[in-house]
């Protein structure tokens, strides 16, 4: 199993990005999908999450700003990030909770990271 992810870069603030992470190779299923972030120097924290029904999360500072979305038939999780500021420069992993095969439990599969910088 592969994630995939794509779409960071440099923006200003208040600007926009789109990313994107699609997982490959051998799926069953998968329940939850999401993001998480990593600022330099700091830990890596969780920023949003969608499960396969749609149900969103998000952390508060980014409420309003970023939305969350997937497309199940293509296995892929999307982040769009508005009104972008300085404090959401960060490299950018997503997440999957995949099952291999049908009797056996999701495994969190995490993406190589993409970064962001929000700098003017």
């Amino acid at each position: 199993v592969q994630l995939q992810a794509s779409g960071g870069g440099l923006v200003q603030p208040g600007g926009s990005l789109r990313l994107s992470c699609a997982a490959s190779g051998s799926i069953f299923s998968i329940t939850s999908m999401g993001w998480f972030r990593q600022a330099p120097g700091k830990q890596r924290n969780f920023v949003t999450g969608i499960s396969n029904g749609g149900s969103t999360n998000y952390v508060d500072s980014v409420k309003g700003r970023f939305t969350i979305s997937r497309d199940n038939a293509k296995n892929t999780v999307y982040l769009q990030m508005n009104s972008l500021k300085p404090g959401d420069t960060a490299v950018y992993y997503c997440y999957a909770d995949i099952a291999v095969r049908k009797d056996n439990a999701a495994s969190r599969y995490y993406g190589q990271g993409t970064l962001v910088t929000v700098s003017s």
